[in-house]
């Protein structure tokens, strides 16, 4: 387990839904944010279809709002949704396109996604479609951003990303010490208070956050850390 290379300045952290980067990678942006570097939240749904007793028209915005205070929690000022369609994300050309594009307006020496495998973990439950599409649309993404003949709308090419970190994978190689930022990581998951009521449990973020982090920090040496698998791109 090696600690992730932190000599960069700016990243852009891409998932498919609201909360998703909450359940504790935000504890790694707010140690970065911490230290100067610019991190922007890109998200290809508003989250709409999530909230089973919620109707889609009003759980869209609502969504989108907590995710905008969850995002200022761990200081990032930059959030921006797609607008695919919650549930109904479609990995290929069209995400691709919209993710080059948002890649190449933000300029990114780092990214961000998270687990895009069928599952979590050996075993574990089915991992969600959009998870899915998104997690893998965005390696390729990365490098769709760098070629000039992929989609010439979306403007000039950045070849600047070398680095694409994954969380939630099954396989993790490199490791962010958390242990200074665990409450704020805490603070940005209890911003989606409404998608926790409508989980209809005894959910507590903070026991969560702190449950998954510590098992990462005792395989990466520390107290509290979230765990990533690198991919270069």
């Amino acid at each position: 387990m090696h600690a992730v290379d932190e000599e960069w300045e700016r990243a852009v952290a891409i998932v498919a839904h609201p909360d998703d980067l909450e359940y504790g990678a935000a504890s790694a942006v707010a140690r970065w944010t911490g230290q100067g570097k610019e991190v922007s939240y890109v998200l290809a749904t508003r989250g709409e279809a999530g909230i089973d007793g919620m109707a889609p028209e009003e759980a869209g915005p609502l969504r989108e709002e907590e995710q905008r205070r969850s995002a200022a929690r761990v200081g990032v000022a930059h959030v921006e949704f797609l607008g695919h369609a919650d549930g109904s994300v479609e990995p290929g050309l069209a995400l691709r396109r919209d993710l080059a594009g948002a890649l190449r307006r933000l300029r990114p020496d780092v990214v961000m996604t998270m687990n895009f495998e069928l599952t979590w973990g050996e075993g574990g439950s089915v991992n969600h479609a959009d998870h899915r599409a998104v997690g893998l649309s965005t390696l390729d993404a990365c490098r769709d951003a760098a070629n000039r003949w992929m989609f010439p709308d979306q403007g000039d090419p950045w070849q600047g990303i070398k680095i694409v970190y994954v969380s939630g994978t099954s396989t993790p190689s490199h490791f962010v010490d958390v242990t200074a930022t665990i409450d704020a990581g805490v603070a940005s998951l209890r911003e989606h208070q409404a998608y926790i009521d409508g989980l209809g449990t005894d959910f507590n973020p903070d026991e969560f956050i702190r449950n998954i982090t510590g098992y990462g920090g005792m395989a990466a040496g520390c107290e509290y850390a979230v765990l990533f698998q690198e991919f270069h791109v």
